[in-house]
């Protein structure tokens, strides 16, 4: 089992910044796949940025390429997600996401493991 924890969504003004954090126990040596996703209301759960372990590829979405950008530590078992110029869009609940198969990293149902979220509200 592994189990994800969320933190640091908040709300900014249009071309702010947050930084999201999640933080990673349990088995975490059986991840082939760590990744953000988000949801806003109505909407469908989006892929935002997945990492795979093997080699450590990283994949963006292209609505955030350029002004997101993942890290991870391997020791702490974090991934953070910096999040500049946000828009109006990206507001959305984050959700942290974590596989134990390399599948393709959009696809939320390719992921064993979820965090609660954390909401992030952009405003104009």
């Amino acid at each position: 089992q592994v189990h994800l924890v969320e933190s640091g969504g908040g709300s900014v003004q249009t071309g702010g910044s947050l930084t999201l954090s999640c933080a990673a126990s349990g088995a975490t040596s059986s991840l082939h796949l760590i990744a953000w996703f988000r949801q806003a209301p109505g909407k469908e759960r989006e892929g935002v940025v997945g990492i795979y372990n093997s080699g450590g590829l990283t994949y963006y979405a292209d609505s955030v390429k350029g002004r997101f950008t993942v890290s991870r530590d391997t020791v702490q078992n974090t991934v953070t997600l910096q999040m500049n110029n946000l828009k109006p869009e990206d507001t959305a609940m984050y959700y942290c996401a974590a596989s134990t198969r390399a599948g393709v990293w959009r696809l939320a149902a390719n992921y064993n493991y979820w965090g609660q979220g954390t909401q992030v509200t952009v405003s104009s």
